[in-house]
């Protein structure tokens, strides 16, 4: 079975573009390699993509010329030239990873959806976005012949939203890398304290900085928890996703200025060394499709307090604790509550450990592999009818 994949969403630079559906994309494509290792499977990037990435040296790797990362030349990349280099390599089958499938060969294409937020949360998004997502995941859902949801919330909201028959999508969760785990040696956690300014207990939020990440709440609710004696600090790490949300003026506004900390973008390669010097994770998201921030840290051991919204339950099961979002309030409390219980965050911090071993980027490709097959039919590669 050779497998032609759009991957112009891969990045490997230092900022969001790296985060999310990039990461998504890596590590499947990564790890889809013993499944499909001399099919003659052909992975199309973008132009900023190294001609040579360890984890997709399986693949035959084609760089487009075109400045993908920008919006509008990646809709004319995916819906006109990809089909016609998908006629030109005759490959079996395309994995769309992210909502849009090539008008003209999209009979034959297996695509991700990651969430529904653009629907559901249609003012945390720019008016472009969320028209160009609308549009490109409803054409998709009409014509592509099998979809993969990284959820059984998204999956829900795909057969809610878009009308997919509940037989055609396939619940693929998302991995968490081996590198996410404790760091045992207390000496080096304590020496990233020090370079990086922090104190012995801290709360900490990672993540994109955009509108349904829910910051603010997150803000509003650590003030509350000073006031009723909290000391310890609140960091803030993460890139700028879309939306302005003057984190600073309201920081200010509170009173907060030497309690939070705004650190902006953290490379994948520390966010391991952030988790371990936390005291509790926090991440109050107002929807996710998945959540993949909520299992690292828990895989690193860290506690987390969270969403009890969206596929967050889901994916956090007993292992951390979930609080209504927008209740500020509500969030207090249980960060009060943890802050102040050593023994509930060791409690946490095993569950934590024991469920985010579930989630492997084995088992991802895997089961992505196994929807590949399905969709291909018997060995002969033909295509089902749908």
């Amino acid at each position: 079975m050779k497998v032609g994949f759009n991957a112009q969403l891969l990045s490997y630079h230092h900022s969001y573009r790296s985060a999310g559906i990039s990461r998504y994309i890596d590590r499947i494509l990564g790890h889809l390699g013993p499944h499909l290792r001399g099919t003659g499977s052909i992975a199309f990037v973008g132009p900023d993509v190294p001609d040579e990435v360890d984890s997709l040296a399986w693949l035959d790797l084609r760089h487009t010329r075109l400045p993908t990362q920008r919006p509008i030349v990646r809709v004319y990349w995916e819906q006109i030239l990809f089909s016609l280099e998908i006629r030109r390599y005759s490959v079996d089958l395309i994995h769309c990873p992210a909502y849009a499938a090539p008008l003209l060969e999209s009979s034959r294409s297996v695509v991700t959806f990651h969430d529904l937020s653009f629907l559901l949360m249609p003012s945390a998004f720019s008016w472009s976005n969320r028209q160009y997502l609308t549009q490109i995941s409803r054409l998709a859902a009409g014509r592509a012949a099998r979809f993969i949801a990284v959820s059984e919330t998204t999956r829900r909201d795909m057969i809610g939203l878009l009308g997919i028959r509940p037989e055609q999508i396939d619940v693929v969760y998302n991995g968490v890398d081996r590198g996410f785990q404790p760091v045992t040696d207390e000496a080096v956690v304590a020496d990233f304290r020090r370079k990086m300014g922090l104190p012995d207990q801290f709360i900490l939020y990672l993540g994109t900085l955009e509108p349904r990440k829910n910051i603010p709440v997150l803000i509003r609710a650590y003030a509350v928890a000073r006031q009723r004696g909290v000391q310890v600090p609140l960091v803030v790490a993460g890139g700028s996703g879309w939306g302005d949300l003057r984190l600073r003026e309201l920081i200010a506004e509170l009173g907060l200025e030497k309690a939070v900390r705004l650190i902006g973008y953290v490379p994948l390669e520390d966010q391991v060394m952030w988790y371990n010097s936390a005291t509790l994770f926090a991440y109050p998201s107002l929807y996710e499709g998945f959540g993949l921030p909520v299992i690292e840290a828990m895989a690193c051991g860290t506690p987390v307090v969270t969403s009890n919204r969206s596929s967050l339950p889901e994916v956090v099961g007993d292992a951390g604790i979930q609080v209504d979002p927008r209740d500020p309030t509500a969030l207090a409390d249980a960060l009060v509550s943890l802050l102040r219980d050593e023994d509930a965050r060791a409690d946490l911090s095993s569950r934590g450990l024991v469920r985010a071993r579930t989630f492997t980027w084995e088992r991802s490709a895997q089961e992505t592999y196994d929807t590949f097959r399905r969709t291909v039919g018997d060995s002969d590669g033909g295509i089902q009818p749908r």
